[in-house]
């Protein structure tokens, strides 16, 4: 046997490698990279996203902007995955998919979604949840037209969510549609893509903290305004 750095013990096989089925309640990690006080915060939820975003950024976090979305169906069957925020402002956070996308029929019965921000070397994360809304059409185009044109090409190819036979039938569908837009300078949007802003009535900035002590501050929309309140971990 042998016992790594953070406690976690695994076998030891002739080779002299470590078994990959390390001893999960052994695995741990200190939370001590800093704190969150209430005077810490900018004035608004999206101020203080913005900030904690361009601080990933600074710190060449892999895919940065990337975002677990939660949804869930008609019957209450939950589903996450993960997304890219491709805007934030005031009125929200936003990210595109296929409109018939398995987690667009979960929004449009519900209108309701989570996503939260994990910035695990900063040992940070951020929780947004609140209604969603379709983004209009002139925003959906600005973006669109600023992706490369290979993602262009795989949106109106792919039947997002649906059974196919084979990567075969995939290759195939690209394929066709390299064809019909061969001699197309600009790529219209598909009738079938867009946007979702998820405008948030809870946003959680959670820093760790030592002992499980962890910083939880969340901003709450109410009848009055926006409110901050400190959750215990």
């Amino acid at each position: 046997m042998t016992e790594s750095g953070d406690g976690a013990v695994g076998s030891v096989d002739d080779a002299g490698s470590v078994d990959v089925a390390v001893r999960l309640p052994a695995m741990r990690v200190a939370y001590n990279a800093g704190s969150l006080d209430e005077a810490d915060l900018a004035p608004t939820w999206h101020e203080q996203l913005q900030a904690w975003l361009d601080e990933a950024i600074a710190q060449s976090l892999p895919e940065p902007n990337a975002m677990v979305l939660a949804t869930a169906d008609a019957h209450g069957f939950p589903s996450s995955r993960t997304v890219l925020c491709k805007g934030l402002d005031e009125r929200g956070i936003v990210f595109y998919t296929n409109y018939t996308s398995a987690k667009s029929h979960d929004l449009t019965v519900t209108r309701y979604a989570s996503a939260t921000f994990p910035w695990y070397p900063l040992q940070r994360q951020v929780h947004v949840r609140g209604e969603v809304e379709k983004v209009d059409v002139a925003e959906t185009a600005a973006y669109w037209a600023s992706r490369p044109r290979g993602s262009q090409l795989g949106a109106w190819a792919s039947p997002q969510s649906k059974f196919v036979d084979g990567r075969r039938d995939l290759d195939t569908a690209l394929s066709a549609i390299e064809r019909r837009f061969r001699d197309v300078e600009k790529i219209p949007v598909p009738p079938h893509w867009g946007g979702w802003r998820i405008r948030p009535d809870v946003v959680e900035f959670w820093q760790g903290r030592q002992d499980r002590m962890h910083d939880r501050l969340r901003f709450v929309c109410t009848d009055d305004g926006w409110t901050v309140r400190r959750v215990a971990p």
